[in-house]
């Protein structure tokens, strides 16, 4: 997988290889090795115990009592004591939390900075090997040697497109990996290559996905059709995934979930389940209703919390994501053992209207709905979209595959309407949409589409020609509230 000149490094990366993709297999059987994960367990607090992230919040005699407990009761007896460790403190002192000096790791990245300041998160050889082993043997059943893969990340300082490159090494697929630049947005070369080489298999973030298919209808290029979709970095419910599909052509898979700072703990199978990868993560639960509690496979939801134990060079111990995740307590067809996990999006991402909580689900069920034909909204799709809000007015700016009139309009702000009751809902077609709508796999869908107004700051986010559109047309409800 690696080229390394040092030998004795080549054999003891082969060895990892050989013990982690046992133990992989092992998870998937529904046979894992309580013994091993407690010693991996052990082996990642003492670990943690020499870094400067925990040096004064881990109790030194908890470490030492883990010398004494057997493996396999490792988890289950320390993992309760264990202090947590906020989304807030990691960004505050992420390189403290290194176990070795900078020059032992292989790679430097950062995480985007979505809800709080990067944390710096360099891949190590040891970490990158079982991350790339717990992704490419679940892609394995997806993908094959036949394919040829568009990895599309825009996201320089993450590890996630590189990570994405060595997972389609591992499979002996094809990979490419341009970059598009976001302020030109000119995606020529790009759906040029993608024709050329017969690419079947698109990878990266569904908001670039559609901003290059927006691009192929706006300069009347042909729109990429794909075998095909491993989307990722956004959260992406069931409307979005149907609506990508009907867009390309091709099946959809959320192929992975997780962070740049933990490492990927979900991977979708050929089913379209994402499997928690427990050969390398330990993982629980929390919310306010109910306390901490491990993720054993029967149904629950709340807030994702992950220790992981194969980052020793940046180990986290109860970790708080942020996230929101459901387990479903359901079996997957396609014979993988491990729980079933489903994001829920995170708990910032959620529009609060004088109580009423919408989510991005919400907004996209309604506005990508299959509609029969003759409906006076069919027809035209909507490519893209972004909401404004400003006062009691809600703005849906929309792109779409061809030209949409008032009556189509018309109908499709009805069905967005009912989510937002007390509210003037338009929507109006544009042309292309400011560059924050490409960007959720930076910044979360709220802060990428949803524009509010009401912060008089926000007015400079808006590019000329939207700022216009959007000035006329809430001008427009205004004075028909006045009126």
């Amino acid at each position: 997988m690696l080229l390394l000149r040092d030998t004795t490094t080549t054999r003891e990366i082969a060895d990892t290889v050989r013990d982690h993709t046992a133990l992989v297999r092992a998870s998937h059987a529904g046979h894992p090795d309580r013994a091993h994960l407690g010693r991996k367990f052990t082996a990642t607090l003492r670990a943690a115990a020499g870094s400067g992230l925990y040096d004064t919040i881990l109790d030194a005699a908890l470490v030492a009592d883990a010398a004494g407990t057997p493996p396999e009761e490792a988890i289950d007896t320390l993992l309760g004591k264990l202090p947590f460790l906020p989304k807030k403190a990691l960004s505050e002192g992420g390189h403290r939390a290194f176990t070795r000096g900078l020059s032992e790791f292989l790679h430097y990245y950062e995480s985007s900075g979505t809800t709080g300041n990067p944390v710096a998160a360099p891949k190590a050889l040891d970490d990158l090997v079982a991350n790339t082993i717990n992704i490419g043997e679940l892609w394995a059943r997806i993908l094959s040697p036949a394919d040829r893969a568009l990895i599309l990340i825009n996201a320089p300082f993450a590890p996630a497109a590189y990570q994405f490159e060595k997972v389609l090494e591992y499979l002996q697929v094809l990979s490419l990996r341009p970059w598009v630049d976001n302020i030109t947005g000119d995606y020529t070369r790009v759906l040029r290559l993608t024709r050329e080489l017969g690419v079947n298999v698109f990878v990266g973030p569904p908001s670039r996905l559609l901003e290059m298919i927006q691009f192929a209808y706006r300069n009347d290029e042909p729109v990429p059709a794909f075998d095909k979709l491993f989307l990722m970095a956004e959260q992406t419910g069931p409307a979005f995934v149907r609506h990508l599909e009907r867009l390309t052509g091709a099946r959809a898979y959320v192929a992975a979930y997780g962070s740049s700072e933990t490492g990927t703990t979900a991977v979708t199978c050929e089913h379209r389940n994402l499997h928690l990868q427990t050969q390398s993560y330990v993982l629980e639960l929390d919310g306010p209703e109910r306390g901490p509690r491990r993720i054993d496979g029967t149904p629950d939801r709340g807030e994702l919390v992950v220790t992981t134990l194969d980052i020793l060079a940046r180990p986290l111990l109860r970790y708080r994501t942020g996230d929101l995740v459901e387990i479903t307590g359901t079996d997957c067809p396609c014979g993988v053992a491990t729980p079933l996990l489903r994001t829920l999006g995170r708990s910032q991402d959620l529009i609060t209207l004088e109580g009423n909580g919408i989510r991005q689900n919400d907004v996209e069920s309604a506005l990508w709905a299959e509609l029969p034909d003759g409906d006076p909204g069919s027809g035209v799709q909507v490519l893209n979209y972004m909401l404004v809000v400003q006062d009691r007015t809600i703005l849906c700016l929309a792109t779409t595959t061809g030209p949409a009139g008032a009556t189509w309009s018309k109908a499709t702000a009805r069905r967005l309407a009912g989510l937002f009751p007390g509210f003037e809902l338009a929507l109006r077609p544009v042309e292309k949409l400011p560059p924050l709508a490409s960007l959720g796999q930076y910044l979360g869908w709220k802060l990428s589409r949803v524009l509010d107004l009401n912060d008089e700051r926000n007015w400079d986010r808006l590019p000329a020609p939207i700022r216009g559109v959007v000035e006329t047309t809430l001008a427009e409800y205004s004075s028909t509230t006045r009126g």
